[in-house]
């Protein structure tokens, strides 16, 4: 995975020039939730889809 700093300016960069700063802002939200879930995956850190269904039952 790329360093955060260089993935953030990477995603800066591809926005237009008149791009305002919550937009800046959200997009690199979604970037660091992506980053984590990525994370989570490779660290075994997830459920099954059958969990998940079980889970959202008990609501």
């Amino acid at each position: 995975m790329q360093a955060a700093k260089q993935e953030a300016l990477k995603t800066i960069s591809q926005l237009p020039e008149n791009v305002d700063m919550d937009e800046i802002m959200y997009r690199l939200y979604v970037l660091d939730k992506i980053r984590k879930g990525q994370e989570a995956v490779e660290q075994g850190k997830t459920i099954s889809s059958e969990d998940l269904k079980r889970e959202i039952d008990s609501w």
